[in-house]
């Protein structure tokens, strides 16, 4: 290979080339915040089972993971014929984050072009280069938008285990904290998988930002109270209207600050928006197992709070219309409604 010795590492996730042999780890989501347990991945099975259980996840983070399943497969002698198809299964692991569909597309159209196990490795290498740079630009974007004082509401998880580099939404805090500005972030525990609650906080902690916890169900309260003076969040996919789909609940944020008359911020990078997407109409809403709802799992085992047979409904997402967004946050620019009103995403 033509980069005989390489060290990646993120958060969440590590890879190293030395020669012949790719190693690839992840750090499983799904034991946080108890458990710090990496994970060895060598099998497509493997890498799909992780994004579908969500041991990785956020849709930067799972686009990156599968480039460099789809390298790691190559090393290890799947010709182009057997790739494309490893590289399909990959495409449809998780239906609405578009991230994934893109750089899997990305991968699969220089296989098809000019296959060699160098360019493969090389371009996979790069998606998580890339989104690193990306993550840098989008921090450094849309930390012009905090102010010193600011009480920021976020939801879900969106910092280094949820990308290959500082976040996006919560790369944004993480850049304004670096620049001295004040703020205190109330972190949605994000039901029902409590990734604000399990990840965000564990994310936070690390970092020294002042960080309180509360349910999802508490933040229109807070925002009564002027407790809450901006809102941001990221995204799985935004349409070219400025629709956008994230983790579920981030409809009921943005519906409660426009009500209040709060900033409502989304932050993604480029690899987010779907050009091929109209409006939020057309994104896909993936359907999580009822489990996940009728009880939780973790490191401490599994725990079921509700009757057996209950009828279950579980999408993973919702989608918030552009006209309750106040901003998005790209690795480009900060973009207005005015801007995204007259197409600036169909560029």
């Amino acid at each position: 290979m033509s980069e005989h010795s390489v060290s990646l590492r993120s958060m969440a996730l590590e890879v190293d080339i030395d020669n012949a042999q790719f190693s690839l780890r992840l750090l499983d989501q799904t034991l946080l915040p108890t458990q710090e347990l990496w994970i060895q991945v060598d099998t497509n099975e493997q890498m799909i089972e992780a994004i579908k259980s969500l041991r990785v996840r956020g849709a930067p983070l799972i686009g990156v993971a599968a480039a460099l399943m789809v390298a790691k497969l190559a090393v290890q002698g799947e010709g182009a014929e057997q790739l494309l198809v490893s590289a399909k299964k990959l495409y449809e692991a998780r239906p609405t984050a578009v991230n994934l569909m893109i750089c899997i597309d990305r991968m699969t159209k220089l296989i098809r072009e000019s296959f060699s196990v160098d360019q493969v490795t090389s371009l996979a290498l790069q998606i998580f280069r890339e989104d690193v740079d990306l993550c840098d630009q989008i921090a450094l974007n849309g930390a012009s938008l905090i102010e010193d004082g600011d009480q920021i509401l976020t939801h879900c998880n969106t910092g280094g285990l949820a990308t290959a580099g500082v976040g996006t939404a919560l790369g944004v805090i993480r850049k304004a904290h670096e620049q001295g500005k004040k703020i205190h972030v109330y972190i949605d525990e994000t039901r029902p998988l409590l990734q604000g609650g399990r990840l965000t906080a564990w994310e936070l902690k690390k970092l020294n930002i002042p960080c309180t916890l509360i349910t999802d169900n508490m933040a229109a309260h807070l925002m009564s109270l002027k407790k809450i003076t901006k809102a941001i969040v990221g995204s799985d996919r935004i349409a070219i209207n400025g629709d956008f789909a994230n983790k579920i609940g981030t409809y009921s944020v943005a519906v409660n600050c426009f009500y209040h008359q709060i900033p409502f911020i989304v932050a993604a990078p480029y690899t987010t928006v779907d050009v091929q997407c109209q409006s939020g109409l057309e994104i896909p809403i993936e359907q999580r197992p009822a489990k996940e709802v009728t009880g939780v799992s973790g490191s401490f085992g599994d725990v079921t709070w509700a009757p057996s047979g209950v009828t279950v409904y579980n999408p993973a997402f919702d989608v918030t219309p552009a006209k309750l967004v106040s901003y998005w946050v790209l690795d480009k620019a900060v973009f207005s409604k005015e801007k995204i009103d007259a197409g600036i995403l169909k560029k």
